[in-house]
């Protein structure tokens, strides 16, 4: 069953109606995990940060849970929740200041330096800012994923032009950033972040910059790289979507998980 803290008495606690949603959830759960034969891509158990500079406040709260390889999950939260400290955990931009943390098979908790690297080949991430190379094609910027852990040239060109048209990009192979939409950018943007075919995507905010419309189109996209087995993770503040969709949602509140429901909502109380 998902570990969900008991916060302090300031913080929401949730009714009767919301426990027995939870409940029913874990039988959802359970045959999912059965399917994937039960091995966590993420496991936090007993996760606290604390960040030095806040040490009366932490930042995540004994944190317990495990993601299993293929979800698709929403992780939702105000601004201060402690989405993107849980991001930044995964990702081993931090470390856990309390308990356990495995990501990809790889307990990180406490991973040497020269680990990370290699570790980071399995994550693939995707920012709400794009993070593109200005002076770069959209070719030259997927490819330049690929450069950088030594792939070869054959590989290069085999693969780039492939994930290009799996985002619907195959006519916009030699743009440049300023010369495509906010919605172009961000499908350059992941097929950057799955062109070394990463089991895991981790996206922040993913269509925070773009209207309506234009996010649909890229929810609709991550929901089929989804479907060929790619562990999704999604950071955000998009209430519609989230409700759309009807994901696996899990809720942040001041650093306590305070919500973990299958075929979710954005709020609670919906």
């Amino acid at each position: 069953m998902p570990a969900v803290a008991t916060p302090p008495s300031d913080i929401a606690v949730q009714g009767t109606s919301e426990i027995s949603r939870q409940t029913s959830a874990v039988a959802d759960f359970a045959s999912r995990r059965q399917l994937t034969g039960g091995v966590p891509v993420i496991m936090f158990d007993g996760v606290t940060k604390v960040y030095p500079a806040q040490s009366n406040k932490p930042a995540l709260t004994n944190v317990s849970l495990k993601i299993f390889a293929g979800e698709f999950i929403f992780l939702v939260g105000h601004s201060g929740s402690g989405k993107s400290t849980f991001m930044r955990l995964i990702n081993h931009e931090i470390v856990a200041t309390k308990g356990r943390l495995v990501v990809a098979g790889e307990d990180v908790t406490r991973m040497r330096n020269w680990r990370v690297p290699y570790l980071r080949r399995n994550i693939g991430c995707v920012f709400q800012d794009f993070k593109l190379l200005p002076n770069k094609t959209a070719f030259e910027n997927v490819a330049f994923a690929l450069e950088v852990i030594g792939k070869s040239k054959h590989i290069i060109r085999t693969q780039v032009p492939e994930v290009l048209r799996l985002v619907g990009l195959e006519d916009k192979i030699d743009k440049f950033p300023d010369q495509l939409s906010g919605g172009e950018q961000q499908r350059v943007s992941i097929a950057r972040a799955i062109v070394n075919r990463p089991p895991l995507l981790v996206c922040d905010e993913p269509t925070g910059n773009l209207d309506p419309q234009t996010s649909l189109g890229i929810m609709r996209l991550l929901d089929r790289i989804n479907r060929t087995g790619t562990t999704i993770i999604v950071a955000t503040h998009d209430r519609d979507m989230v409700d759309s969709l009807r994901k696996r949602v899990i809720a942040l509140e001041s650093g306590y998980l305070v919500r973990d429901e299958d075929k979710g909502v954005y709020g609670s109380d919906a």
